[in-house]
């Protein structure tokens, strides 16, 4: 706990000014979205390091679940929940607002406060008395539906930003927020000496830092359950490797050097295991390394090709890709029985499956008609959704709460990174300011 506890506080303290790696260019959804408001915090002293509620804002706009109000058609801007015309908001159809005040606390420290309020329950609770059984007069607070302080340095803006956009969306959907994560991915550009490049950032692009950089082509890169390491697949001896690289200490341990092919390492849940492809004893097979002893399980044994392994959230099966049935469809292998089904009938091809956190879910690239898109399918139903339409799309990576999706796209000919929500209404794209981007993993929780 107290090695994650220094990790989490160095990501805090990086530094505020780095401009955003990625842009997120909303692009379709948000005449969906519910109406909030994030009202400017209210900051007693000088210059404010940076302003929470943009930040919180374009958060809550990313998700796709939510519009925030501009500043510019917003009613009033009260300094305190006491001075809310909720009558005003209500006309605007605004159904929540974020409230909050920054104050000096000693050097390089900060006060932040905030509120969240329900603009329906204020209009008949929030200014008025509610007499207690005693015949007593106090002010309501039931339409305060979080409050909330806390001391950081100016370095820690941005993230305890985060950290108030993951409490207001989880407080207005009931599902945990994943503003406070990041993703990993490889840029590939014109640099001479190292063109590829492993990158991780926050999940908006912002603090963008170097993992590792190569002469050769860089894959694959996949989290730690605790989000410290990555296993990815370099091929910098000019020969596949998996290696596994501590995100702390930069610590870097090499995994796997079979003979041909050792790709697509994946981490299991839980933690322990990592599955992998390795072509070892002949076809490209799925195996599973046990990471304390380092000892290998091979899972499938079949002539054709299989590819791409991802977890079920048990830990106690996997989805691959595989030619089995003539082109490319996702099964599932047992770890205990090794027994194999089929998973996906329709289009022509699916592959890069993975499942949703809760299990519901199988989250994959589907080709039909010849135009490769994410798709969605439903495990108990069998019910398939296609939820993008963009360009040659490949590689998604699901957020930790299960409510967006990260993948590579196509865009005017070059490789960016697209967002997409888990029911196709929302879709966003994150071009870079440099270099093709691609390979996206998006962290656990942190």
């Amino acid at each position: 706990m107290r090695f994650l506890t220094v990790l989490f506080l160095g990501l805090l303290t990086l530094s505020q000014s780095a401009k955003a790696a990625l842009d997120i260019v909303i692009t379709d959804g948000m005449d969906t979205a519910r109406p909030v408001a994030i009202l400017p915090f209210t900051f007693e002293g000088g210059l404010l390091p940076l302003q929470p509620a943009e930040v919180i804002g374009a958060d809550l706009r990313n998700s796709g679940k939510f519009s925030p109000l501009g500043v510019n058609a917003m009613p009033e801007q009260p300094r305190s929940v006491d001075d809310i015309h909720y009558g005003a908001w209500a006309t605007k159809g605004v159904e929540a607002l974020v409230v909050g005040t920054v104050k000096p606390y000693g050097e390089d420290k900060y006060l932040v406060s905030f509120d969240l309020v329900d603009v329906l329950r204020g209009q008949v609770t929030g200014g008025n008395q509610q007499r207690l059984a005693d015949g007593s007069l106090v002010k309501s607070s039931a339409h305060i539906l979080e409050s909330r302080q806390a001391v950081i340095s100016s370095r820690q803006f941005r993230q305890y930003s985060h950290r108030i956009a993951d409490i207001v969306y989880e407080k207005l959907t009931g599902e945990r927020g994943a503003f406070l994560t990041r993703i990993a991915y490889v840029v590939v550009d014109n640099d001479p000496v190292y063109p590829y490049k492993l990158m991780v950032s926050d999940y908006d692009g912002y603090n963008e830092t170097v993992v590792t950089k190569a002469k050769e082509p860089l894959m694959s890169p996949s989290w730690s359950p605790d989000g410290t390491k990555l296993a990815y697949v370099s091929f910098q001896n000019r020969t596949a490797e998996i290696f596994v690289q501590d995100l702390y200490n930069q610590r870097r341990e090499k995994l796997t050097s079979f003979p041909m092919i050792n790709g697509n390492p994946v981490w299991s849940p839980d933690g322990k295991k990592l599955a992998m492809v390795l072509s070892k004893d002949g076809n490209p097979e799925i195996y599973v390394m046990d990471i304390a002893s380092k000892q290998v399980t091979r899972l499938t044994d079949h002539y054709a090709i299989d590819t791409e392994p991802s977890w079920f959230p048990d830990s106690k099966a996997i989805v691959f890709t595989s030619e089995r049935g003539g082109r490319p469809q996702l099964y599932r292998v047992d770890l205990s029985s090794k027994a194999v089904k089929r998973l996906t009938f329709d289009g022509e091809q699916n592959l890069g499956g993975s499942i949703s956190p809760d299990g519901k879910y199988l989250i994959m690239v589907n080709r039909t008609q010849g135009n490769y898109r994410i798709a969605r399918q439903d495990l108990e139903t069998g019910a398939l959704q296609v939820l993008t339409k963009t360009e040659l799309d490949e590689s998604p990576s699901l957020a930790p709460n299960g409510s967006m999706i990260i993948y590579a796209t196509l865009y005017r000919g070059q490789k960016v990174l697209g967002l997409v929500s888990v029911d196709g209404r929302f879709k966003a794209r994150l071009p870079a300011r440099q270099g093709q981007v691609k390979a996206p993993a998006w962290s656990p929780f942190l």
